[in-house]
């Protein structure tokens, strides 16, 4: 065999095995890969303090101004949305009274069924039934986490060991990349140096302008749906924002929940349609403002292959994957930008077809 071809073929197997154990090793792995993040996004902070003080002191000083921003906000927010989602629990009779008496009829007559095809007690009962199978569930996922005592270990851990690895990972970032870099063969680091720099600005402008664009989006709802008078704007506006990362997927949960919040607490069409008037000006603020300004084309994915991206993450790694699937998704069209480059300069493109 053709020592270049073998030595492709040890290099294809090698980087197949990689992703085969990566993939089998998600559960552990979530957690590293989640630190990793939060340092990868910490970094330039603590690369800004570093030229005041020591890397490690620089290290403490932003680690600890971030935990405390972090519990600040939760010790905040936690106690607010608890309000609000048990007002929300409160309204939930008058809501089922709009349903009995107004949407109901309304859906029997428009749709011309049976007078009793629609009625609250067949939604009590598909509620019911529901419900049931839920809680059967949850029982025997909570008797088998319970029983077997390593699953609430295994939160314990990642809730200690999360916030550990991301201060090591911080602290040693530099060295960790010239670690790497040391690796490289020597023909190999002109292109992996460029590909590294063109997906750390890809990458790093990505997850500040995304996180910014969540943040502003999340109190821009808050807000303005306070103004309208909803009392659960803090709530369904955090929900919206959180998800702004997905296209069209805040807008969409957002307006949904502040529609049945709505019609809870008001019950009548002017409020829905300002609820409405609120989240079309939030959507033409993200698209024409926000994003523009704080994220622009860095990524360059199409909003399918967002959606595509999230839900595999997800599927594969659980919560952490949803979060680590558009910066693993922007490295990758960076990496098929080059590997496209490479192509197209190619012998082989460039090659004319017989005559």
């Amino acid at each position: 065999m053709n020592p270049l071809l073998r030595r492709r073929l040890l290099i294809g197997a090698a980087a197949l095995g990689a992703v085969v154990l990566v993939y089998l090793m998600g559960p552990v792995l979530t957690p590293f890969f989640g630190a990793a993040l939060l340092a990868y996004i910490a970094d330039p902070l603590v690369g800004r303090m570093q030229r005041v003080v020591p890397r490690t002191w620089a290290t403490a000083l932003v680690f600890l101004v971030l935990s405390l921003l972090a519990l600040l906000a939760l010790l905040f927010a936690i106690p607010a949305l608890q309000r609000q989602l048990s007002s929300l629990l409160e309204q939930l009779p008058r809501f089922l009274d709009w349903l009995e008496r107004t949407l109901l009829p309304w859906l029997n007559t428009e749709l011309a069924l049976p007078p009793d095809a629609l009625s609250l007690d067949s939604v009590r009962s598909w509620m019911k039934d529901n419900w049931t199978q839920a809680g059967t569930y949850a029982a025997h996922s909570l008797g088998q986490l319970v029983s077997s005592g390593f699953g609430l270990i295994g939160i314990l851990v990642n809730v200690v060991l999360v916030p550990v690895v991301t201060f090591y990972l911080l602290r040693d970032w530099p060295q960790l990349l010239q670690q790497i870099d040391s690796l490289l063969p020597r023909r190999w680091q002109p292109p992996v140096r460029a590909f590294a720099a063109e997906a750390n600005r890809v990458l790093g402008g990505f997850l500040h302008g995304q996180l910014l664009v969540m943040l502003a989006q999340g109190l821009f709802y808050a807000v303005a749906l306070s103004l309208v008078g909803l009392d659960q704007a803090l709530l369904i506006g955090f929900v919206a924002g959180m998800v702004t990362f997905v296209p069209y997927l805040g807008g969409l949960i957002g307006i949904s929940l502040a529609a049945i919040a709505g019609l809870v607490q008001f019950g009548d069409t002017p409020h829905l349609l300002a609820i409405g008037g609120v989240f079309a000006a939030g959507q033409l603020l993200e698209s024409l403002v926000l994003t523009p300004l704080l994220v622009g084309d860095r990524l360059g994915l199409h909003p399918v292959a967002v959606i595509f991206a999230v839900l595999a993450g997800g599927e594969l790694f659980g919560f952490f994957g949803v979060l680590l699937a558009l910066p693993v998704s922007a490295v990758l069209v960076v990496l098929l930008r080059h590997a496209r480059k490479r192509y197209q300069e190619s012998a082989w493109y460039a090659q004319e077809p017989p005559c």
